[in-house]
């Protein structure tokens, strides 16, 4: 009798443990855990080490702040670039060197960009009397620093053009905070400290802040005060992070359906934290209006005119389009809103909906025409801006032509990557640029 009842016992115990995982497993599986980084600070020895190991593993050299990499974009890409991936995946911003061989494309597809695109060097003849042609790969956007993963600063801008902030400390925490400390309050300020951050507050299912607690800045990128260690004071931000939200799922093929970030407000004036103001004043030979502050409070909005123009506009000799439908990824535009609601409502009920005065002013803003991270294309922009045609007898690459004027050295898969996946039947075969799905006035 008292064996049983002992084995009844254990077998009792054994039936608890067993149900007491199940149901943690099931409160894990309905909700899963949140990213590295949930709107705050990740774990320190994510991205720390203090005796130069993790779990019995010794981690390498490291680099100064006891970071895991030789320096800090290197310690992102420990975690935001990874081998073998099938295509684009999650958090990952970075293709490692051995899978962009000539002729293939970057993997990721967020929007932001690749950073390896950096890495790709595009040649062509335009005709049989031009000299060659060259798009070097340190022109396709924000030339990031990192030993361990072959980045190299700007070899032409010593510091940011329009700006002072030296290239040689580019990295990944020029624009985002690494310990999260920037966050959404209630009533819609952004601090630095005050109540605690409980989750990210960069997309459109982000729990809203209240009385108690807030969420983190968009993206975690930086605001108002900060600067890396080692930059220096003087080159502190002006302006704090910009209202965006994003969809859950935002690094993925653009074949079927286009990705779209609810730009708010506030874009134009953040990036002006580092090219303060000057690169579109024409001193780069270059001059077009963006909302924000800085530039005046209309410069960049979208009048009646262009707000009309942008919603009919589907493709090159196509006018026939609706706000209904008239949203494109490759030209975004700003809200003007603060309203976490509206763009929330825009995101989940009407993502493809074009400019309407009635969510908020429309404008221009610096991610119109160009990606935060980099892209297939010289600055960074998002469509080829060097060509009057991002299309040719209905391809985007002029691949094993002899003269390519409008492909410009990429191959097919590179090209249609640039596009994010977007297929070339959405356009007209000779796509003319895409400054038309704002200016009608230009000549067609």
């Amino acid at each position: 009798m008292l064996f049983n009842l002992r084995s009844l016992l254990r077998i009792s115990k054994l039936f608890a443990l067993l149900l007491f995982g199940a149901v943690c497993g099931a409160l894990i599986s309905s909700h899963p855990a949140l990213g590295f980084h949930s709107g705050g600070v990740g774990e320190c020895e994510g991205c720390h080490t203090m005796h130069n190991s993790k779990e019995g593993t010794n981690v390498g050299a490291g680099g100064a702040a006891l970071l895991k990499g030789s320096d800090a974009t290197s310690t992102c890409l420990l975690c935001h670039q990874a081998s073998n991936l099938t295509g684009p995946t999650t958090f990952h911003v970075s293709t490692p060197d051995g899978e962009i061989l000539a002729g293939a494309p970057p993997k990721q597809l967020s929007p932001g960009g690749d950073f390896a695109w950096l890495k790709k060097t595009f040649t062509w003849y335009p005709d049989m009397v031009s000299p060659l042609n060259t798009s070097p790969g340190e022109r396709h956007g924000h030339n990031v620093v990192s030993l361990d993963f072959g980045y190299q600063p700007d070899g032409t801008n010593l510091t940011a053009p329009g700006g002072v902030y030296p290239s040689q400390s580019l990295s990944c925490i020029s624009c985002h905070d690494p310990h999260g400390k920037y966050r959404r309050n209630l009533d819609g300020t952004v601090t630095t400290e005050g109540r605690p951050i409980k989750s990210s507050g960069s997309f459109d299912v982000s729990p809203a802040p209240d009385g108690q607690t807030s969420v983190g800045s968009y993206r975690m990128l930086a605001g108002s005060g900060y600067a890396p260690k080692g930059v220096g004071g003087s080159l502190a931000f002006v302006y704090p992070p910009p209202v965006a939200l994003a969809p859950l799922t935002a690094n993925r093929s653009e074949a079927t359906s286009q990705t779209r970030v609810a730009y708010g407000s506030g874009m134009s004036d953040w990036c002006r934290n580092c090219h303060t103001g000057n690169i579109h004043n024409g001193s780069f030979g270059f001059q077009h209006p963006t909302s924000g502050s800085a530039s005046g409070s209309s410069t960049g909005t979208l009048d009646a005119v262009m707000t009309a123009y942008y919603d009919s506009y589907v493709k090159t000799g196509d006018l026939t389009g609706t706000q209904a439908t008239a949203y494109i990824s490759l030209v975004p535009f700003e809200i003007g809103t603060s309203s976490y609601y509206v763009m929330q409502s825009i995101l989940g009920n009407t993502p493809t909906k074009g400019p309407d005065s009635a969510d908020g002013t429309p404008s221009v803003m610096c991610l119109s025409c160009h990606r935060a991270h980099a892209s297939a294309w010289d600055r960074g922009a998002r469509w080829n801006t060097n060509t009057a045609q991002i299309e040719r007898n209905g391809k985007y690459s002029e691949e094993g032509a002899l003269y390519q004027p409008y492909g410009q050295g990429r191959t097919e898969a590179e090209a249609l990557q640039g596009y994010y996946q977007i297929p070339e039947t959405r356009f007209d075969p000779n796509q003319q640029k895409l400054c038309y799905k704002c200016h009608s006035t230009l000549p067609q």
